[in-house]
């Protein structure tokens, strides 16, 4: 009671509303309960209302990391209302009364990456550490005896909330600067300078980080890389002029988009500072800047663009945030006649910044009304010609909101889609904002939640048919969905812009207009024709052969700071000698170095060569980077975000080892804490090898365990551990030993008297699985009409416990059943890293459900979403199953089962010990769809 009463108090001291502050309340014990979503209510009185019926959940163990993984995949999200994309300020307020019987640092190292501020409130019983670390910093951890004292931290509470919604008080200044001539390079030391001289830098309200590009950009500095003025002032002073051509201006602001406003590099964006890029180039780009200059709009990036006689004026106007701030300039040694106007524009910034409110995607027209049936009929002709299935085209349909009619896996039959084209109704509304719903097709429809296919090669296409002009500007998202590999259709009337619909689509023959809608059906033969030329011309990849063969993807991560210098030749043979062991090949091995110090030089990506010849000769040609200080955290980020990816080569998504070997000689200048945990999180296998001069301490951390962590003197006793490196690498190749196995017992109204040989029949599984040696890990979740977890692979360590706990159940109770929830409950939340799941590490994942009636949603969509991942289900059913849906559900037709009631359990009990023995040894995880016909 007095918990909710502190929630009403906090509530009542909000400006609630739409577009104002937003609001969800989540409770949690084993599992969470999300009372309501962010966007559930819009007023005040209706979360008082709710709050007031709140109901306390019960349940134990306390699992609070659990519930932090929960909140950061489930509730600070786009689609339940959270608008942390747009640069609100999210807050979790946690209140805590024990001590967490699961792991919180990586969920809670998760949110701090997200801009998330925790404020932790805890009682006596709660562990006073582990609040601190999941807190936001120790002033935003709160303690009291008992949460009837909760009143006396009222106040403070209101403080805090209050310091988060003013923190856009710092600026991020991010200087990038291109020499033209070597006299006009100390020019940009000077306003480099006196800029810095005037930010508040050492009590930690400004940050500062450092570019200079000409074909590509270099980090001098990150945004966290110092945190005192002297020590920038002191780099900036010793700035050496890069040199290079040509200028690449687009390419380098896309890499500050991507690279340094980003949290891992210091920038607190998503806290809400302003985001500052001042700009001195001294010429016209050799690029374009377009998309690039739009992106960085799009993040709230208020750009200051100064260039000389040889800029270009009008690509300077693009590059800024607004017409005054352009500016022009003799040459760099002018720059102080302008340097007033700068600084005072940036003290605005203090005062004056706003984060950007939420796009309104809104009410938007995309035809006319009295044309909506012709397009209606148009989308039906083009559907009817499609080969729809699980395995074959998929389709949704959008109009332009945030309305989605379906997602790509809502159906899985032509009929299904058909019928829904058929009721579609005219949405109306206006303006016309053709790019927020690009953007919103990129970042909601066309990804893998959705049931988008593109990882695994399946051909994207978007057929817009637009009736008017864009209120908003299409550039920035037509771009990012041509970088995606989307092929657009941009079809519009004569009410249309022509070259909005060429910027949108994907090539000049894509972009088509009629007279009116109407007269759709003159083109209806020359799209169909397009889309059939995808199936036949577009060559997905094919699949990937995964788990227990030879292919690995291995990036080597090279320490090429200052101090490494002497050593670099033995790194360098090192390297060469662990490849001479591998099967390279674009379906076998691959390989990528990079090196590191002060930033991050890629010397080849996992996808640049197929041959073990064309590896050893780009590593037979390293040169040693050099460079101080070392940040060996800002390096790990940036193999997570830019090496191990699809585009760099990476086949984590199809389930091949990644492996990272990291050759590190000294301790790093920066917290290697987040990233090391990040690159866990993915699945991804750190070796990491130190000299006398690492830090043992933090090479143990990023490493994946203890006995993945090799210590020489010196490189040039790499050859020492040389054997031990190839056994660590076979060991990641046959790892999977174990198995995740998840039990889903239907704990509706109708399986009561049967639930205690449920009970039995999991307790018998369980006593034949090898938990004790960290082979085998077990989950349990009961459902109903919604899902409870009951623990996470990850919650139990030993047979004994697990065995405890599954004795103690309670039947859930509750109706109707919805299997189809169920399982994508477990999709999203069970069979994922941070519930303990192995499966980026190939341990085969295992589902046995235990249903004793026919669901009463669709299995389709969740069904086909489990074995995309791989997971293999056994369905056992009784004789108010349906047998059809176990089938579907069932990873292949000898594993749907079905017993007279769950008594008889026992009677198939060896036949599936058996098929659990033969994962161990024999199971390959399924491999990618073949897609297309």
């Amino acid at each position: 009671p007095a918990v909710r009463d502190f929630v009403e108090k906090v509530v009542e001291k909000l400006n609630v509303g739409e577009r104002k502050d937003r609001v969800s309340v989540v409770q949690y014990s084993r599992d969470v309960e999300v009372q309501f979503y962010l966007n559930t209510y819009t007023t005040k009185e209706d979360i008082l209302d709710s709050v007031r019926g709140l109901k306390h959940k019960g349940g134990r163990p306390l699992n609070t990391g659990a519930a932090l993984q929960y909140v950061s995949d489930n509730v600070f999200t786009n689609p339940a209302g959270s608008r942390r994309l747009q640069g609100v300020p999210q807050i979790l307020i946690l209140l805590n009364g024990g001590r967490s019987f699961d792991n919180v640092d990586t969920p809670a190292s998760v949110l701090k990456q997200q801009g998330i501020i925790v404020i932790g409130i805890g009682t006596r019983n709660s562990d006073s550490g582990e609040l601190r670390r999941v807190s936001h910093d120790p002033n935003y951890t709160l303690s009291v005896s008992e949460f009837t004292e909760l009143p006396s931290v009222q106040e403070q509470i209101s403080s805090l909330m209050s310091t988060v919604l003013v923190r856009a008080t710092p600026m991020t200044p991010t200087v990038t600067g291109k020499r033209v001539t070597k006299l006009t390079f100390q020019d940009y030391g000077s306003i480099y300078l006196n800029c810095i001289k005037r930010l508040s830098v050492d009590d930690s309200k400004d940050r500062v980080a450092v570019v200079q590009y000409s074909r590509e950009p270099t980090v001098q500095f990150y945004l966290n890389t110092y945190g005192t003025k002297v020590q920038i002032l002191d780099v900036v002073k010793g700035l050496r002029h890069k040199g290079g051509r040509p200028l690449n201006t687009g390419a380098a602001l896309q890499y500050l988009r991507d690279n340094v406003f980003t949290a891992s590099a210091g920038s607190r964006r998503l806290e809400g500072a302003p985001q500052v890029l001042i700009l001195l180039s001294g010429g016209r780009s050799s690029d374009s800047v377009d998309a690039a200059a739009s992106a960085l709009k799009q993040l709230g990036v208020m750009t200051f663009a100064i260039g000389t006689r040889g800029s270009d004026s009008r690509e300077l106007q693009k590059i800024s945030h607004d017409d005054n701030s352009a500016v022009s300039v003799s040459d760099f040694t002018d720059l102080q006649l302008i340097q007033e106007q700068l600084q005072s524009s940036l003290e605005v910034l203090v005062t004056d910044v706003k984060p950007e409110s939420p796009t309104e995607l809104g009410t938007v027209l995309e035809y006319t009304r009295n044309g909506f049936p012709a397009v209606r009929d148009f989308v039906e002709k083009v559907v009817e010609k499609l080969n729809v299935g699980e395995r074959k085209d998929r389709v949704s349909v959008v109009q332009y909101s945030r309305d989605v009619e379906f997602y790509l896996n809502t159906y899985g039959t032509k009929v299904q889609i058909l019928d829904v084209v058929k009721g579609l109704r005219h949405k109306g509304g206006r303006p016309l904002n053709t790019g927020a719903a690009l953007q919103y097709l990129r970042d909601n429809v066309f990804t893998a939640s959705a049931g988008s296919r593109r990882l695994e090669g399946a051909p994207q296409v978007l057929i817009l048919l637009s009736g008017g002009r864009s209120s908003d500007s299409v550039d920035a998202a037509a771009s990012a969905l041509k970088q995606l590999g989307v092929m657009t259709f941009a079809i519009g009337t004569r009410g249309s812009d022509s070259r909005e619909l060429q910027k949108i689509s994907h090539d000049d023959n894509s972009a088509v207009s009629v007279s009116d809608f109407t007269d759709l059906q003159l083109i209806q033969e020359q799209l169909q024709s397009s889309l059939e030329v995808l199936v036949t011309d577009v060559k997905p990849e094919s699949p990937t052969e995964l788990a227990h063969t030879t292919q690995r993807d291995i990036v080597f991560l090279l320490d090429g700071s200052d101090s490494t210098r002497n050593g670099f030749p033995a790194v360098r043979d090192f390297v060469e000698k662990v490849v001479e062991k591998l099967n390279v090949g674009e379906r076998k091995d691959r390989v990528s170095v990079v090196q590191y110090s002060r930033d991050v030089e890629v010397q080849f990506y996992l996808n640049t060569y197929t041959t073990k010849e064309d590896i050893w000769d780009s590593v037979r040609g390293l040169k040693h980077k050099g460079g101080r200080p070392l940040n060996t955290g800002a390096a790990l980020q940036y193999v997570s975000d830019n090496v191990f990816t699809n585009p760099a080569g990476s086949r984590r998504l199809q389930g091949v080892p990644q492996i990272l070997i990291l050759l590190n000689g000294g301790r790093s200048f920066d917290n290697v804490d987040t990233p090391a945990s990040v690159l866990k999180q993915q699945g991804i296998i750190v070796i990491g090898i130190g000299t006398r001069n690492s830090d043992s301490g933090e090479l143990r951390r990023v490493s994946h365990d203890p006995n993945y962590t090799l210590s020489v003197s010196e490189f040039t006793e790499l050859p020492s551990v040389q054997e031990q490196i190839s056994s660590l690498m076979s060991t990641v190749l046959v790892r999977p030993t174990g198995r995740d196995v998840v039990f889903l017992l239907d704990g509706s109204d109708g399986t009561r008297t049967g639930f205690r040989a449920m009970q039995d029949f999991v307790q018998r599984v369980v006593e034949r699985l090898s938990v004790d040696d960290s082979k085998d890990r077990v989950a349990v979740v009961q459902y109903s009409r919604e899902p409870t977890v009951q623990f996470y692979l990850n919650t139990y360590g030993t047979k004994v416990q697990i065995l405890d706990v599954v004795k103690g159940l309670r039947h859930k109770g509750g109706r109707p059943l919805n299997t189809g929830a169920a399982l994508q409950y477990l999709r999203d939340n069970v069979f994922t890293a941070s519930a303990g799941s192995r499966r980026l590490e190939g341990a085969p994942q295992v589902l046995i459900l235990l249903s004793g009636g026919r669901s009463s949603d669709s299995v389709d969509a969740a069904a086909s979403a489990l074995k995309q991942l791989g997971v293999m289900t056994f369905a056992i059913g009784t004789r108010g199953s349906d047998s059809r849906e176990l089938q579907k559900i069932s990873h292949d037709d000898n594993s749907a089962v079905s017993v007279s009631d769950f008594t008889d359990l026992q009677l198939i009990q060896e036949q599936l010990q058996s098929s659990l023995e033969v994962l161990v040894t024999d199971v390959k995880p399924e491999s990618p769809t073949e897609l297309g016909t």
